[in-house]
């Protein structure tokens, strides 16, 4: 139950982040869209690793192997993951400050030299 309710959560936030990113016109609300996108991709993979009623993945014994032990590779990625997001997200405001400042507008209509 905890899996499922996690699991459409997640896809929520991804659903909502993906519309926010292709609907909205500001850099800013962009941006914030492709952090709920990615909190979503989040938790979808941690909920892939999730067993009801799963211990923690450290064998005690050898009576402890046949045991259900949670996955620890989606922590371990989302870890990986979560620090990366950051890195993007800290470099997209970067950007969009400096656009910001050349511009004095977040709006993407108004950078004409940017298309094609």
């Amino acid at each position: 139950m905890i899996g499922t309710i996690a699991i459409v959560t997640g896809v929520a936030l991804v659903l909502i982040g993906l519309w926010a990113v292709l609907t909205n016109r500001d850099i800013i609300r962009m941006i914030v869209g492709f952090s709920l996108f990615d909190l979503g991709v989040h938790i979808i993979m941690l909920s892939v690793g999730y067993i009801s009623g799963g211990t923690a993945p450290i064998i005690e014994s050898l009576s402890d192997i046949g045991k259900s032990t949670v996955d620890p590779v989606p922590q371990a990625l989302v870890l990986t993951a979560i620090v990366i997001g950051l890195g993007i997200t800290a470099f997209m405001l970067t950007y969009a400050v400096n656009m910001y400042e050349k511009k004095g507008t977040l709006e993407i209509d108004k950078y004409e030299e940017l298309k094609w």
